[in-house]
Formats: C-alpha cells, structure tokens, sequence
C-alpha cells in the first residue's frame, strides 16, 4: 500500500514542481575544466588496469598456451567474483555523491563506513569460497580442459583469490574519492601498484622461473599495496571523512544495498553468462581459449574511455541528482556520451592497422593469431557504432536511482541475446568463436536501445526524485 501511495505522489505534475526551482538555476554544477579533470585520471586509470592484464597476458604468454589459457579461464571467474563487491562499492558511491549534492557531510561520512563494513565483509566470505573450492569449482566449470591447463588455473585462482579483500578495500577507497569528484588519487596509487605488477612479474617469472605463480603472486603484492596506500589517503584526506565502525546502520545500508544489490545481481548474471560462454570456449579447443584470451585483452583496450567516461557519469549524475537539478543530469548524460563516441571512434580507427602486429607480440600460433586479429576488427567496428549507448546510459541511470530497469533490462538482454544467441550461432550455424562475439554485440544493441529510450522518455526522473525522499 505504501508503495502506491508513493508511486502516485510522483506524478508528471508533481515532478514539474520538483524541477520548477531549477529553471531558475543557470549554473552549472559541473564546468569542462571539472568534467575534464575527473575524467582524464579514469581514463589513464583504465589504461592502467588494461595495461596490467596486456602485461600479465605477454608475460605468461612466453610460458605457453596452456598457461595464458589457465589464467584466462581464472580471470573469468574472478571478474564474477569481484563484480559482486564491486557493484557494492557503486552503490556506496551513488549515495555518497548524492549526499555530496546536498552538503550533507555527516551522511556522507556515515555511508562511507557502511560501505567499508558491507563490502569487507562479503569479499572475505568470497575469498574463503574461492580458497576451499578452488579445484573443484574448476572443475565444475571447466571439467573438459587438458591438465596442463588445469594445473596452472588452479595456481593462478589460489593466490588471486588471496587478494579479493585488498581489492574490495581499495575499489571502496578509490569510488570514494571519485565520488568527490577527486580520480586523481586512484589514478596515481594505481600507477604505483601497476609498475610494481611490471617489476614482480619480471622478478617472478624470469628472475625465479615461477611461472604462473610468478604472475599471481605479483598480483597479489600489488593489491596489498594498492590497498594500504589508498586507505592511508583516505584518512587524511581533508575534504572526505569517513566514519569507520562495526556497527551496522540499516537505513544507510539499506540505501546502499537499494543500488548495490540490484547492480551486483546485474553483474552477477553477467558475469555468470559469460563463465558459461568461457565454458563453451573452452570446448573449442587451446586455439579458441587463447585466441579468446588475446583478443579480449587488446579489445579492453578499446572501450577505456567509454569505461572511463561511465564511471565519471556516477559522480556526475549523482550530484546533480542530490542538488535536485535534473535537468543538468540530463544534460550531462548526453554530453558525457557524446565525448565517449569521439574518444571510442579516434582511438578504435588508430588501433585497427595495427591489430596483426599487437596479435604478434603474443607469440601465437598463426592460425591461433588469426582467429584473434578476426575477433578484434570486428568488436572495434561495433565498438564504435554500439557501445556507449549500452554501457555509458546505464550508470547515468543507476546514479539517479532507476537501478531495476537497468537490472532487468541488461539480465534479459544477456540471457536471450548473449546466452541463447551465442549457442545457437555457434553451434547450429556452425559459426564457433565468432558467433559467440557476434551474439556479444547483439546484446549490446538491444541495451542501448532500451537505455536511450529510458533517459529520453525521462521514466528515471521518479526515480531520482523517490531516492531523495
């Protein structure tokens, strides 16, 4: 009854009036030189991230196909993983920035601890089920790869999962500080923790001959000390203050949890759909595992600003939204996408002719380079076409608070497009590896479809009014 009564309380004239104090306001909450400051540390940010896995990649590469395909196979499951307390952390930061936008700091402070406290605790328990079953949830999942195969995953999985807490700890930190309006910490500490990657995997793999260890292990140090210097920031960050206990709030957990959960179970079917499609790869044989593995890797490369851009939209439309200024929300989201098409299409037509070269950094197999440099020219033509409006869209949308939509839009788009789709054209139509990618893009198509039709029809704006109730 109670949500009745609310859902008509928000009604097209009721919303007018919410936004009738804003047509008076000209100011803009956010000027180029502050969108332009925030975002160029996500986007070397990004990089940084992609750099990383290009490095982990090359690196293992020189050990054989058996051991980049071991940590591909890890990497899949790591990401489904550390979705879940990543999407913990978005939500923290949506509430942050929307209590940024009212000047409130005490709450600020206070949603700050709860996500510290919501998101350490779960990445230890995932941790702890990651480290029990390692091998036989290889298994389950992979139980047709060759042994050798096998054998490195469960290495890389063990020390990966050893490192889910610092890496909890430190998205936490960094969505924080961004929430601020303030990447360029992150951007830095990333940095460090990157050359340092760089270095341990030199030392560990070369010096000491340790293989995929080798790689793990220098991740997992790079995470530790990722965390530690974040955290250190962070308390003594003048501008942001957190208030650390072990006591749960349930109102400011329940505002977390009310963006949180929804976008971890939208990453958490993502996720899973695509450990089933690695599962399907890996019935292809070492050339599609690997194939897949390189071409994924350069391909992350291509959507960095769009990445970068979608992380700047939280900031952005979430303080807009707690200042009650929706249509400068709006105004940003079109903007923010327009300068992630720009950026998408220059650097997608710069890295094109040069895809054979990159494939051949990895010391593939040429009929294993094929398939890869194949993969890779078309994700580019779609990323340029498609991308930003299925992935950018939909955290303006999640900062304003239509995080339901956006959940059950992007589970079922996954589900029949990028699951169904993907074994159909594989299997039926005999299209393999490239029908999996080509599903990929179908599903993209369909979000952005519904996405842009959701912010210009301007459904979200009850949502964004119901979350500052």
């Amino acid at each position: 009854m109670n949500q009745t009564t609310e859902e008509d309380r928000l009604t097209a004239p009721d919303v007018e009036a919410d936004l009738a104090p804003q047509a008076q306001e000209t100011k803009n909450l956010f000027t180029n030189k502050q969108l332009k400051k925030l975002i160029f540390p996500l986007v070397i940010e990004q990089f940084l991230a992609v750099a990383m896995g290009m490095t982990d990649t090359l690196m293992v590469a020189s050990i054989g196909e058996a051991a980049v395909s071991g940590v591909s196979i890890v990497d899949t499951i790591n990401i489904l993983l550390i979705g879940l307390f990543g999407a913990m952390a978005a939500g923290g930061s949506v509430v942050a920035a929307q209590y940024i936008g009212r000047k409130d700091e005490k709450n600020v402070a206070k949603a700050a601890g709860q996500l510290f406290l919501a998101v350490g605790g779960l990445s230890i328990v995932l941790m702890a089920i990651a480290l029990i079953f390692n091998e036989p949830l290889l298994r389950l999942i992979y139980g047709k790869i060759s042994q050798d195969v096998m054998d490195n995953a469960k290495i890389y999985f063990l020390l990966s999962a050893l490192s889910y807490p610092f890496l909890a700890f430190y998205n936490s930190a960094a969505a924080l500080f961004r929430s601020v309006g303030n990447s360029g910490i992150s951007m830095r500490v990333s940095l460090i923790a990157n050359v340092f990657n760089i270095v341990g995997n030199i030392i560990f793999i070369f010096g000491f001959h340790m293989g995929v260890a080798g790689s793990g292990l220098s991740t997992l140090i790079s995470r530790i000390l990722c965390a530690v210097i974040i955290l250190v920031l962070l308390h003594r960050h003048a501008g942001l203050t957190v208030d650390f206990t072990l006591k749960i709030d349930k109102g400011m957990l329940r505002r977390i949890l009310y963006i949180g959960v929804p976008n971890g179970v939208e990453n958490s079917i993502f996720q899973l759909g695509k450990l089933l499609l690695s599962s399907l790869i890996s019935s292809f044989g070492t050339v599609a595992i690997a194939a897949n593995a390189v071409a994924s890797t350069i391909c992350g490369l291509e959507t960095i600003p769009a990445t970068a851009i979608g992380i700047a939209m939280i900031t952005v439309v979430g303080q807009c939204v707690g200042a009650r200024e929706l249509d400068q929300a709006k105004k940003y989201m079109g903007k923010l996408l327009k300068t992630a098409y720009i950026w998408l299409i220059v650097l997608n037509l710069s890295i094109i002719p040069f895809l054979n070269g990159i494939t051949g950094l990895f010391q593939l197999s040429p009929e294993t380079s094929a398939l890869a440099v194949k993969l890779m020219l078309y994700h580019s033509i779609c990323c340029m076409m498609i991308h930003p409006l299925a992935f950018c869209l939909t955290n303006g949308l999640r900062a304003a608070g239509d995080v339901r939509f956006t959940m059950v839009v992007s589970i079922c788009s996954m589900w029949i497009c990028r699951i169904v789709l993907a074994y159909f054209l594989s299997l039926h139509l005999g299209l393999g590896l490239m029908g999996i990618w080509i599903a990929m893009t179908i599903d993209w198509l369909v979000r952005a479809i519904f996405f842009s039709t959701r912010v210009l029809r301007g459904k979200w704006r009850r949502f964004a009014l119901r979350s500052l109730s």
